[in-house]
């Protein structure tokens, strides 16, 4: 290859060249490469970083109590990102920080949520990360905090047709 400066810089005015008439022909997949995203991104994963260090913190506490303050438990929300690429980030989001995991997505943006602890469960019903992550993708989120719905958890009895959520392991 050539490594000179006039070819390099050539091929640099090129490049930047294409993507702007790219850019203004409206051509480029935002689902597929979602670039209109990386500016905000830039401070949400920060923010992300931080609520999983201060989780794994919170998940740490539960377990080594002597008497653990573990509640399983699975319930659905409603995400509010206008795109796939911003439910599945959120979703990512959520099952990221400690305590927490996205089982089910449903094209809705209904999302099925294991919780670990209610403190867990609480982190996904105040919406913040639901907010931040639309914020990240651009828009706002319209989604009231009742969108939040319980399902039976796996100690108290079911109050609806939904089957518990098996733990993998047996109670005496």
């Amino acid at each position: 290859g050539m490594f000179e400066p006039v070819p390099l810089g050539l091929g640099a005015i090129s490049v930047l060249l294409t993507l702007w008439l790219a850019h203004r022909m409206d051509v480029i997949d935002h689902e597929g490469h979602p670039i209109h995203m990386g500016p905000r991104a830039l401070l949400y994963w920060p923010w992300l970083l931080w609520k999983i260090i201060t989780s794994n913190v919170s998940v740490a506490f539960a377990i080594w109590r002597p008497r653990l303050k573990i509640q399983p438990q699975v319930f659905t929300t409603q995400a509010s990102q206008p795109s796939e690429v911003g439910r599945t980030a959120y979703a990512n989001s959520i099952t990221l920080t400690p305590g927490t995991v996205t089982i089910a997505m449903a094209p809705d943006g209904t999302f099925t949520v294991h919780a670990l602890t209610d403190a867990a469960r609480r982190s996904v019903e105040n919406r913040i990360m639901d907010r931040r992550c639309a914020a990240m993708e651009g828009g706002k989120s319209p989604t009231p905090p009742e969108a939040v719905r319980a399902e039976p958890t796996l100690d108290a009895p079911e109050t609806t047709d939904t089957p518990p959520v098996p733990s993998g392991k047996e109670h005496p």
